[in-house]
């Protein structure tokens, strides 16, 4: 089973909790809003320590670090049909709304992953692990999150209290 490591972002707004969301990339999910949008995770290398692979994948994928702070653990959730475990970490921090909606500008930065498209045809097409990130009220987080990570916004609530 693969693991990856992710942070779950947060901070307070006009006295709400947001959380920052990446839309997954790809021909898959390009149409798709709802159940489509991730936070920024990726998988351990050899040796790693969770916490800075967390740290490390945050940056790839939206192309700017994560602020400064303590990351405290959210535990670990089981997606993708079973075969990944992912660790989340939540951090209070904020980023500039600059920042977040520049990630759909940079075509040459970023994680990027190649895929068979369309599938079976023997096409190599090249998309970015993350196509563009939004802040999102806990409401509007719990329905355009992926099923599987969605235990995440539960426990950072109960961090919360």
């Amino acid at each position: 089973m693969l693991t990856s490591a992710g942070i779950l972002l947060h901070r307070e707004r006009a006295g709400r909790v947001e959380v920052l969301l990446g839309h997954m990339g790809g021909p898959f999910w390009s149409r798709k809003d709802a159940a489509a949008w991730s936070i920024p995770k990726g998988e351990l290398d050899d040796g790693e320590e969770p916490v800075a692979a967390a740290r490390r994948e945050f940056a790839e994928e939206l192309g700017f670090p994560a602020p400064a702070g303590e990351l405290r653990e959210l535990g670990h959730v089981v997606q993708s049909g079973r075969r990944k475990t992912v660790l989340g970490f939540a951090l209070a921090g904020d980023v500039p709304d600059e920042l977040v909606a520049a990630v759909a500008d940079r075509p040459d930065e970023g994680d990027w992953v190649e895929i068979e498209w369309p599938r079976h045809s023997g096409r190599l097409l090249r998309f970015p692990e993350i196509d563009r990130a939004g802040w999102f009220d806990l409401d509007t987080a719990r329905e355009k999150l992926v099923k599987g990570q969605r235990a995440f916004l539960d426990r950072l609530v109960a961090l919360l209290q």
